[in-house]
């Protein structure tokens, strides 16, 4: 596959509306990412490949009903977030931690996440990224974490690049090289193309999901982060 580098778009848009050149920048990402699948379809080798995404009843049904409950604040610069109306158990996600070590979602701790499946070659991943730094910076801690998971093939070396060509100093490095994280959301039907966001509680159980970039250092990212990490604050 020939890795194609875009370029860095500068500037936040004006309001949660996708611009001309975001919608395109979405639609290379999917076709990479089709391209990526084919080419690293040993990822289903991996932890994810055994992984049943859906989950009936149990534990999830609270994850949905607490979907519902925060639809209301689904809008604006995060107005492209769903939430979810079926079960699904991300537990079992596997991808690398920092060392290399292969971890799965479970082991990130029992508190709300983001989970951001990102890549370089992806245009609007690489915008939103300082976002999300961002975001682990002003709500990250014991109640709330950003987990972004490069899907980049190869070593860490490109990623790891990016991290430190841009500042990145709050989000955790993680990296699926076998491209299995995507598959497996894509599977459970959370995933269609680069950027994928996926909100999900302390049992990783999905809350609401997204794909393509967002705004995630507005407010209205924060008040949902809010309403989800400090729901009695």
């Amino acid at each position: 596959m020939n890795e194609k580098t875009p370029e860095t778009h500068d500037g936040k848009a004006a309001s949660g509306r996708l611009s001309a050149g975001k919608i395109v920048a979405i639609a290379i990402g999917v076709t990479i990412v089709a391209g990526a699948a084919g080419i690293y379809a040993r990822g289903m080798l991996s932890g994810n490949g055994a992984f049943l995404a859906s989950a009936s009843g149990g534990q999830c049904t609270a994850a949905i009903e607490a979907g519902k409950s925060l639809k209301p604040l689904l809008t604006g610069e995060i107005a492209a977030m769903a939430n979810r109306t079926e079960a699904n158990d991300l537990s079992a996600l596997s991808f690398n931690d920092s060392d290399g070590n292969p971890v799965t979602l479970a082991d990130t701790g029992g508190k709300p996440r983001l989970i951001n499946l990102w890549a370089t070659w992806c245009a609007p991943c690489r915008e939103e990224m300082p976002a999300l730094d961002r975001l682990q910076a002003e709500k990250g801690g014991e109640d709330f974490q950003v987990v972004a998971i490069s899907v980049d093939g190869g070593s860490d070396e490109k990623p790891r690049g990016f991290f430190d060509d841009i500042g990145i100093e709050h989000l955790g490095f993680y990296h699926d090289p076998t491209i299995g994280a995507f598959n497996t959301m894509k599977k459970a039907g959370l995933a269609f193309g680069l950027p994928v966001t996926v909100l999900v509680d302390e049992n990783n159980c999905v809350i609401a999901n997204m794909n393509g970039p967002a705004e995630w250092d507005s407010e209205d990212a924060y008040r949902l982060i809010d309403a989800v990490s400090k729901p009695d604050r």
